[in-house]
């Protein structure tokens, strides 16, 4: 961090920011240098001096996603999540600085339109940016609507699962009559489109 610097050119933070030799170094997924220890306020991750990503562990990215003043440190600094992220076309698995097993590629958050490499008993690493990005995502109430939708989305499951049983197996939400078979109602409605299809 630049000396009378109000952020972080890496990572965002406002002006209180420690680096330290880590004590047991880990690579960085991307460039396999040592990583830095970094705590930024009271929070404590790792960051690669090369490409700016950072490693931040299981326990660290639950206070994050929890506490506010957590979110503090990435929240307000110079990238907007209005700017396309400059992605790599190139899609590359890349090892847990703890286990050394490729990590999984997933959405933060299943609807952040933030993509992180995680290793679930060990941590997610952010590339450039993508930290702040996952927590403006989290303050703008990101966590709260990706709940919602998984709750819909299992009442969903549920529905069709309870109309699957009813039905003898054969699902269909919502037949016509209830003496309607529904194997024949979609035999017929696919002979009609292929009936419009071809005059």
């Amino acid at each position: 961090m630049f000396a009378g610097a109000k952020f972080c050119s890496h990572c965002g933070a406002k002006g209180n920011r420690s680096e330290a030799t880590a004590s047991d170094p880990r690579l960085c997924p991307r460039c396999q240098v040592a990583m830095k220890d970094v705590t930024v306020g009271t929070t404590s991750l790792l960051e690669c001096g090369n490409c700016e990503g950072i490693w931040v562990d299981v326990d660290t990215l639950q206070q994050i996603c929890a506490d506010r003043d957590k979110q503090a440190f990435a929240a307000g600094g110079p990238a907007s999540t209005e700017q396309p992220l400059e992605v790599d076309k190139t899609i590359r698995y890349v090892p847990c600085p703890v286990c050394h097993g490729l990590m999984n590629r997933v959405q933060f958050a299943q609807c952040s339109h933030v993509v992180v490499d995680v290793c679930k008993p060990h941590g997610t690493w952010f590339d450039k940016d993508e930290l702040q990005r996952a927590v403006q995502f989290i303050r703008a109430g990101g966590l709260e609507k990706a709940r919602a939708h998984q709750l819909d989305e299992i009442k969903d499951e549920q529905r069709k699962l309870a109309a699957s049983r009813m039905y003898g197996g054969f699902f269909d939400p919502a037949p016509s009559r209830p003496g309607d078979d529904p194997r024949i109602n979609s035999a017929k409605s696919t002979i009609g489109f292929l009936f419009d299809l071809f005059n």
